[in-house]
């Protein structure tokens, strides 16, 4: 009886993964097959003339120094659990992305990790993922909040440090509040459990994954043709774009037509064509997340629940 229900989990296992890949793979397929804003006649034609393979190359040292850097933050993170291997880190952070591609906000990233773990780990690999994630998205937001100011959208960047403060005051009086266990208080306190050097290195390493990341979009626009636009004013406008798409509630197969269509606006006040923000937008999204989710699609069906019944003689 209890070997029947085994093999059921398994099986339920075994199913639960395939459709996290086929919808995976889904997704994609879905939003490049049916996507009219992609001019594919224009693209074929600046490729065949202006990209060579060192281009091809650097754009794929780009993607995967962007993933390997973020694979390294989880990497050290962990060790306020246990020490894992490079190739273990790499497992989870690409297998938990394509958990996540259909979740809003990649939200299924945290249980994808959590799984790689005992039970009794979950909240602390959650509390991890939500500090890797953190770190990120506080630069996007001071790196955003620059570029408003660099670009002249003062006004912008008034409301979003005004909401910054707000955010901050609410917090301030509420940190003492306790929801079934849980209270700001708490989560600082857990923060500076973290050893320092653990902080140091992720902190490091945050700043270049988001170096790497911005840096692969301008070169993106320069292989596009785009090299009448200053370093600085081109560079502070894809913080911008970053830094406010990142804001917006989405899916992770979404993530290349909600950046693209901010980035239509804020590109286009630079004289940028549509179609080539709506291109650089969609090769960001396939070089950073479509390919690590085919990668992670292999860890997804790999993936073996750590603990099995024990069987009664």
């Amino acid at each position: 009886m209890v070997l029947i229900s085994y093999k059921a989990k398994q099986f339920l296992v075994f199913l639960v993964k395939l459709l996290i890949v086929i919808g995976a793979l889904y997704f994609i397929y879905k939003q490049l097959a049916n996507n009219n804003a992609l001019q594919w006649q224009e693209f074929y034609v600046l490729v065949t003339t202006n990209w060579t393979f060192a281009t091809v190359f650097l754009l794929l040292l780009f993607s995967f120094t962007n993933r390997f850097l973020e694979i390294l933050k989880w990497k050290n993170l962990v060790l306020v659990v246990k020490k894992i291997a490079i190739q273990e880190a790499s497992k989870q952070v690409l297998a938990a992305l394509t958990a996540g591609i259909f979740t809003p906000n990649g939200v299924g990233e945290y249980a994808g990790k959590a799984l790689y773990f005992d039970k009794n780990q979950t909240k602390t690999i959650v509390f991890l993922n939500l500090v890797c994630n953190g770190v990120q998205m506080i630069l996007t937001v001071f790196f955003g909040v620059l570029g408003l100011f660099y670009l002249g959208y003062f006004l912008y960047g008034v409301y979003v440090l005004f909401a910054l403060v707000l955010l901050f005051i609410v917090l301030f009086f509420t940190k003492k509040i306790t929801i079934k266990g849980y209270s700001l208080n708490k989560l600082v306190f857990k923060i500076k459990e973290i050893p320092k050097q653990i902080h140091n290195k992720n902190n490091m390493l945050a700043v270049g994954r988001y170096l790497v990341f911005s840096h692969q979009y301008y070169f993106l626009f320069t292989v596009f043709g785009v090299q009448n636009i200053s370093y600085l004013n081109l560079m502070a406008t894809i913080s911008v774009v970053y830094f406010l798409a990142s804001c917006l509630p989405s899916f992770q197969f979404l993530d290349f037509a909600v950046k693209g269509s901010v980035g239509v606006y804020f590109f286009g006040k630079l004289d940028i064509n549509e179609w080539i923000v709506v291109f650089v937008s969609t090769l960001m999204w396939f070089l950073n997340v479509v390919l690590p989710v085919l990668i992670g699609s292999y860890f997804v069906l790999s993936f073996k629940v750590n603990h099995k019944p024990k069987f009664k003689s």
